[in-house]
């Protein structure tokens, strides 16, 4: 019996199982006789008590008097936001500067070269000190703030904008714009399906600048076309009125977008260098330009090679945000930090943190090869 291959492997496999089970049960019911020799008490509960400080930014209402759950949120809420936006401006200037290293020019390219090199060698904390020590330190106190007309001025306290008020006009336009994004991802599609079934093109990009711009003006009108704005006016010791972002928010934001663009600067020129000589030529033959010969040809074809470590990039971003707490933004690790400070639930802490990140790396993975499985190339 035991000299078959099958039953070994059963019976290995068996083993190893219940070697991490029994490990497993050794550490949980010993850190629960620990707590319990301390009289730790264990549990969620804590989440519906008090909170009892305040968070700077919140995307949701939130003071000291709600709960911890709600100071969860709020931290999830911010963690989502600048990963969000940070992914986008990451791909933005990686794309770029990964095209750039592989131009003919040979300024353009040794610029590009020396922005990966110096940016990828540096760490990541390290950079985030010196973007947020450059927006503290060079720019100007708040009654000396630079200003943009009457509509945003920008200072030591960060960046404060004038923002549309509160109307049923800008809320059926946002709206509409939302509706105008789903019409242009379903005019792409049938696009590409007419061109993969009679080779002819239809127009994309007009009919899509089109539809984002006409749609949310068409219902801003039939909501009454309001045109008030909550203009910032400068009071005591800062800028009252409008929306902000912080000197935090955007040395975060900074910080995270250049650096992993440095890194995906790389994935892109991989990719490019992947697709064989001979495409270009045929590209070239055919008369199609140099950026029709990038999107239509090179890019299709570099992305089978670039979504992979693209999607390592973009989880390593998003856990790299939890840096945050180093310069002061409230991302999810800084309230758990603040609420294990004030209610020594340390194990629940990490293990909702442990949970979200858990969370949101599969939900990003799963989004990629998506993305992926729509793009590849399909041989006939």
């Amino acid at each position: 019996m035991f000299a078959s291959e099958r039953v070994r492997g059963i019976l290995y496999q068996a083993l190893l199982l219940t070697a991490v089970v029994g490990v497993g049960w050794f550490l949980v019911s010993n850190t629960l006789h620990n707590l319990s020799t301390r009289q730790i008490q264990v549990g969620f509960g804590f989440l519906s008590r008090e909170a009892g400080f305040e968070i700077a930014e919140s995307h949701v209402a939130f003071d000291p008097s709600n709960t911890y759950g709600r100071a969860f949120l709020v931290g999830l809420l911010n963690t989502l936001w600048v990963s969000a936006l940070g992914i986008v401006a990451a791909s933005v200037i990686g794309t770029l500067v990964g095209i750039a290293r592989l131009s003919s020019n040979w300024l353009v390219a040794r610029l590009a070269s020396a922005y990966v090199e110096f940016l990828r060698n540096i760490p990541l904390l390290l950079q985030l000190f010196v973007w947020y020590g450059l927006i503290t330190e060079l720019l100007p106190p708040v009654r000396e703030a630079i200003a943009f007309g009457d509509l945003a001025f920008l200072s030591q306290r960060g960046l404060r904008y004038a923002w549309p008020q509160a109307a049923p006009g800008w809320s059926a336009a946002g709206w509409a714009f939302a509706a105008a994004i789903a019409l242009v991802f379903a005019w792409r599609t049938l696009a590409a399906r007419h061109q993969r079934a009679t080779g002819a093109q239809w127009p994309v990009f007009w009919p899509s600048a089109a539809l984002l711009v006409l749609l949310p003006a068409a219902a801003w009108l039939a909501g009454g076309a309001p045109t008030g704005l909550d203009v910032p006016q400068l009071g005591g010791f800062d800028f009252q009125g409008g929306r902000s972002l912080s000197p935090e928010f955007i040395a975060l934001l900074v910080g995270l977008s250049t650096y992993t663009a440095a890194f995906i600067a790389e994935v892109v020129r991989g990719g490019i260098l992947s697709v064989p000589h001979g495409q270009t030529e045929a590209a070239i033959a055919l008369g199609l330009k140099p950026g029709q010969r990038l999107r239509l040809v090179t890019m299709p074809q570099a992305l089978r090679v670039i979504i992979p470590p693209l999607t390592s990039q973009y989880l390593n971003l998003t856990k790299n945000s939890s840096l945050a707490v180093a310069i002061g933004y409230p991302d999810l690790v800084a309230v758990a930090n603040t609420t294990m400070n004030q209610t020594g639930q340390a194990i629940e802490a990490i293990a909702i943190l442990m949970a979200v990140y858990l969370s949101i790396s599969p939900a990003i993975s799963l989004l990629m090869n998506w993305y992926a499985a729509r793009t590849r190339l399909v041989e006939r």
